[in-house]
């Protein structure tokens, strides 16, 4: 399957049955799909009048309980951020979907990495986070996908999965989870007793004001709840992949397409006798500081850290991590470019001289 229609169609297996989009590349096979599966399980597919419409919309059926979706392509994911911010506000259960390209602005429609800090760190005005999932292949996506709607159910808060064009519109073959019965999905939403559903004949008069749909506690109340949840995540929701990094002397990192791409470079770099390793985070916030901490830094010849972006983001949070205490270089690509693999190559044999 192609990446776009294997994340929409595990979407569908998963219980969702709002998705509201708008149209831009790279991510139209994501509401064209949604548009002939919708009808067939009941579900609901709009295409809004644009990106902030169709937040909204997305919004609004998650507020009355219903699984719901929402994608676009950087540039429509900054048009979303006012909606995504009140998803967060008033701890609503959204999955929203970026298959980046490259910017600033209108940029390119090809792929990109540099909505990362977006992403892990400003999705929205008033300082709230995300989980952020990043897959590597489409087999990634489709399970990642699923995990998507199990979280923001969990946690009622909205969570991203971050992509790029690339992998949205390469193919693959992927195994596709059982789609969950019209049962289990109409449990699912039973369980949502906050949810806005009518009167239909009921005592309750719901009235909402105030942050978010708990009117019991005030906005500091709200912000201090988030802020201990958001640091449990740090402990919870942590992952990545660590491969070959027992014996390493160089370490390369990245995440999604790039850490695909950096995995090659280490079965590259083995064979030429240089002990590679890599960590590649599948959770991009929380960032997985304990997978470079555990590391024998002093002992490495440094650090590559790969990414779809210039200038570098993600490299900026292991900097972070690993305050000084080995070398760390770069490989980067943008303007819409796949990251070469000889870039990767380069920068890791530049640490052995």
């Amino acid at each position: 399957m192609k990446g776009c229609e294997a994340v929409a169609e595990t979407a569908v297996r998963a219980g969702c049955r709002f998705f509201a989009g708008y149209p831009i590349t790279p991510q139209n096979d994501v509401p064209e799909y949604f548009a002939r599966r919708m009808p067939q399980v009941n579900g609901v597919f709009i295409q809004g009048e644009s990106e902030v419409a169709s937040a909204n919309m997305a919004y609004g059926a998650a507020a009355a309980g219903v699984r719901s979706m929402t994608s676009s392509s950087s540039c429509g994911i900054s048009l979303k951020s006012e909606a995504i911010s009140w998803m967060a506000g008033a701890n609503l259960p959204v999955v929203i979907a970026n298959f980046q390209r490259g910017g600033p602005g209108i940029g390119t429609i090809q792929p990109a990495q540099q909505d990362y800090n977006q992403a892990t760190k400003a999705s929205g005005n008033g300082g709230f986070r995300m989980l952020v999932l990043s897959p590597s292949t489409l087999q990634e996506a489709v399970d990642m996908t699923w995990e998507a709607f199990e979280l923001a159910d969990k946690y009622s808060k909205p969570v991203l999965l971050l992509m790029d064009g690339f992998t949205g519109t390469m193919m693959e073959p992927v195994t596709l989870p059982d789609p969950l019965s019209e049962e289990e999905v109409a449990a699912i939403r039973a369980t949502k007793t906050w949810a806005a559903r009518g009167k239909h004949g009921g005592p309750q008069h719901k009235v909402m004001c105030g942050p978010g749909l708990d009117t019991r506690i005030s906005q500091a109340q709200m912000n201090q709840r988030d802020a201990e949840l958001y640091e449990s995540w740090k402990t919870t929701e942590v992952e990545y992949e660590d491969y070959l990094t027992e014996d390493a002397e160089i370490i390369l990192t990245a995440y999604g397409i790039s850490g695909r791409i950096a995995k090659s470079a280490v079965n590259i770099l083995r064979g030429e006798g240089i002990k590679a390793g890599l960590i590649r985070p599948k959770k991009v916030y929380p960032f997985p500081a304990q997978a470079y901490e555990k590391l024998p830094l002093e002992r490495l010849r440094g650090i590559v850290c790969a990414e779809m972006s210039i200038p570098a983001q993600f490299a900026e949070d292991v900097r972070n991590v690993v305050h000084g205490r080995t070398k760390i270089v770069t490989a980067l690509s943008s303007g819409g470019d796949i990251l070469d693999r000889s870039t990767i190559l380069d920068a890791a044999r530049g640490l052995m001289k």
